[in-house]
This record gives structure tokens, C-alpha cells and sequence, in this order.
């Protein structure tokens, strides 16, 4: 499998919804291919995310793909970038993609001076554990991360 990883484009955002919506499946949640839709939609329209995808240059079908969001880490007066999501369709693991999205997601980042790319994954999730200490991150020991979601009205 030849495989070009590049920026998305408006145009992708039918392929790349079914990608978001396997991996929103992979998470526990429910299929919603039509919400997965508006959901990228809204992110080119209103330009809050950077997405980067991987695309299977003979069968030109997307394989992977990761989302950034910008944010700021106040303390070091700096840009960071969370990796709010990377997915490769299982066919095609473990054949570099994944570190292809990564090292995409760290040349943006660096190019728009951050000081570095952040994420989160499942506890249970030892295959992504092994890989992100693979790609050069370093598990979190100083902070304990807090969540308080809001229901949905």
C-alpha cells in the first residue's frame, strides 16, 4: 500500500466522516454517520481543527486520519496542539500510517511555533499506549485530568 498523508480539504469531508464515525464506534459510542458529517463540517466552516489524512495513493480511499485543536498552555506563554483524534481503519494498522499522522500533526505544530502536541487515550487501550510511547510521547505523571460533562438538553 503506497499511502500520501497530506491536509484535508472541505471536499474530504464525506470520506473522513466515515473514518470520525468508526472511530466514534471504536470509543463505545453509536454509528451516526449524518451527525459525523455536520460535526467535520462544522469544524472546515468554522476553521477550529486541523485535519491531516492518509490516502491509499493505488485504491485513492482514505485509511486514516488525525484531528488537531489549538489551544494555549498559559504557563509557558505557548501554543500546544491537542491530538483530539487519530484513527487508521484496522486493514491498514501496522503499517506506519499512524506515525505518518503523527509526524504530519508534528510538522504543523511546529511550523506554527507550538511547543509541542498532547493527548489522551483509554486506560485500557494498551495497543494506542505502546504506539504514542512509540511516536516520542511521554505519559503523564505531574497532572491529574478532571472532566465534568454537561447533559445534552
Amino acid at each position: 500500500m503506497k499511502v500520501l498523508v497530506r491536509e484535508a480539504i472541505v471536499d474530504d469531508v464525506p470520506r473522513v466522516a466515515a473514518l470520525f464515525d468508526a472511530y466514534r464506534v471504536f470509543y463505545g459510542q453509536k454509528a451516526n454517520a449524518y451527525a459525523a458529517h455536520i460535526f467535520l463540517s462544522e469544524r472546515f466552516k468554522r476553521n477550529d481543527s486541523k485535519i491531516f489524512v492518509a490516502v491509499d495513493s493505488d485504491a485513492h480511499q482514505l485509511v486514516g486520519f488525525v484531528q488537531l485543536y489549538a489551544t494555549y498552555a498559559s504557563i509557558h506563554f505557548a501554543r500546544l496542539y491537542i491530538v483530539e483524534d487519530l484513527y487508521v481503519r484496522e486493514d491498514a494498522r501496522r503499517t506506519g500510517i499512524g506515525m505518518a499522522l503523527i509526524d504530519a500533526a508534528a510538522i504543523y505544530a511546529k511550523s506554527n511555533n507550538a511547543i509541542g502536541l498532547t493527548l489522551q487515550t483509554a486506560q485500557t487501550n494498551e495497543r494506542a499506549q505502546a504506539f504514542y510511547a512509540k511516536a516520542g510521547f511521554a505519559e503523564e505523571k505531574k497532572f491529574i485530568t478532571y472532566n465534568k460533562f454537561f447533559e445534552k438538553s
